[in-house]
């Protein structure tokens, strides 16, 4: 219950912050165009804080937190007096118009440099993307590991961390081809190497792995101990004894090998009493365990007994902190917000020529989900994560359907082009297009959520 209400406040929060953005880049070009705006409502419905301004702005914070507006003086809505007529809407050039409609989803994509901006002065504790070998069979088997590298670079463009390699590969979904430059972590010049994947086979599950590993990459990890750091109160090794600071000698009466070993074993044991040797003070011990049994996605069943190990620290060549100045912030911030674009709208298009699933759009679940998640790994994570839901907003505002901005924008191009305003009729058809392909899209959303509960 805790767990809801966090991801939920963590959505309202996010969603009330980035539709106030959107909606205040109409507002601003608006009123500099000289169109009286009515009505500024932040959410849908009954308003539940409204106040007028000195403009003569009605501003409205409503209810439901899964829209805004900003309502403008129109003569194809309301009656207008002679005297405002020069401030209505539909009495700017098309120029104008364009640039009203467009200052929404330009808004997003200023806020989310915004965002990044603080972000990167704040810092970001990050990783390098260190690889320590690969998997056969896979697209990276080409690629021979003899010590530790660093992924410096997907294609032409540079990597610094996990979070960017996995926005570089997104992006080469559906290639043929992915090109990858590694480094020793040395740095040594001349050292680098770039290898060409070959993709057509790659298959990738977003919903049950990161392209990482599905590329056959596997991930640097420090030592891990078979020592237990970490026993939970409520589960099945508590239960049966295990305490922190156990080490694990044996499983069934074979001699501990490797933590992924044991996890394995104790997976396939769901329900059935396994027996545990630890060493406790210089003595070893005998325990019984039941793993209890998860539900994965899937159906398929495995079992868990609540215990982590001791891990050996992150060695410090493998720490990167993405902390930037005042100037230097807003140049990455802007950089970061480019890339993202580009891997949103490759995404797009990638739904639309099938190598990517509609089984992966998300809907308001999924980002409520994301919201609590990055809010609980602290400030800069939840910026990060504002940046990215801003600029997928921006995007998809700027779609080609007539509901939406995009599909205004494309009337007022056609009004370029032609001379001439798109007539109401066409319009009024459109519109109730492009709504039952939003309509469309958001049940297929919120379908998608719903299986992955």
């Amino acid at each position: 219950m805790l767990d809801f209400l966090w991801n939920l406040g963590s959505f309202v929060i996010a969603l009330g912050v980035l539709i106030t953005a959107h909606e205040y880049g109409h507002f601003w070009v608006a009123r500099r165009c000289g169109v009286k705006v009515e009505r500024f409502s932040i959410g849908f419905g009954k308003a539940i804080w409204r106040k007028v301004g000195a403009d003569g702005t009605e501003y409205v914070l409503a209810v439901i937190p899964l829209g805004g507006y900003v309502k403008m003086l129109d003569e194809r809505v309301d009656d207008v007096p002679e005297a405002l007529k020069s401030q209505a809407f539909n009495r700017k050039s098309v120029w104008q118009r364009i640039a009203i409609v467009g200052a929404g989803p330009m808004a997003n994509f200023i806020f989310a440099i915004f965002a990044l901006y603080i972000m990167y002065l704040i810092g970001v504790p990050s990783l390098k993307p260190v690889i320590e070998s690969t998997q056969v069979d896979t697209p990276a088997e080409i690629i021979k590991v003899n010590k530790p590298m660093q992924v410096i670079a997907i294609g032409d463009q540079s990597v610094r961390n996990w979070e960017e390699v996995t926005y570089a590969l997104v992006g080469h979904i559906g290639d043929e081809q992915i090109s990858m430059t590694l480094a020793p972590l040395s740095g040594v010049m001349g050292e680098e190497r770039t290898y060409l994947l070959d993709t057509r086979q790659w298959q990738f599950d977003p919903e049950k792995q990161s392209p990482i590993t599905s590329l056959g990459l596997d991930i640097y990890r420090p030592e891990i101990s078979p020592t237990l750091g970490l026993v939970s109160d409520d589960g099945a090794a508590h239960a049966a004894g295990v305490k922190v600071g156990d080490t694990i000698i044996a499983i069934n009466g074979s001699s501990y090998r490797d933590w992924d070993s044991f996890v394995e074993q104790i997976k396939a044991s769901a329900n059935k009493t396994v027996s545990i040797t630890v060493k406790r003070n210089g003595e070893q011990l005998k325990l019984s365990v039941t793993p209890k049994a998860r539900t994965l996605d899937d159906g398929s069943v495995e079992g868990v007994i609540g215990v982590a190990p001791n891990q050996a620290p992150w060695p410090e060549e493998m720490r990167l902190q993405l902390e930037y100045g005042f100037g230097e912030s807003f140049v990455v911030a802007a950089d970061k917000t480019w890339q993202l674009v580009s891997v949103s709208i490759k995404m797009i298009g990638k739904l639309f020529t099938g190598d990517v699933s509609v089984k992966n759009l998300s809907g308001p679940i999924s980002i409520a989900q994301g919201a609590g998640s990055s809010a609980n790994y602290g400030l800069v994570y939840f910026l990060g994560f504002l940046a990215l839901i801003s600029v997928n907003l921006g995007i998809i505002n700027l779609l080609p359907l007539p509901v939406l901005d995009g599909g205004h924008l494309l009337y007022y191009f056609i009004e370029v082009i032609t001379g001439r305003p798109v007539p109401e009729k066409v319009q009024e058809i459109g519109f109730r297009f492009g709504a039952a392909m939003l309509l469309m899209l958001m049940s297929i959303a919120l379908f998608n959520d719903f299986s992955r509960l």
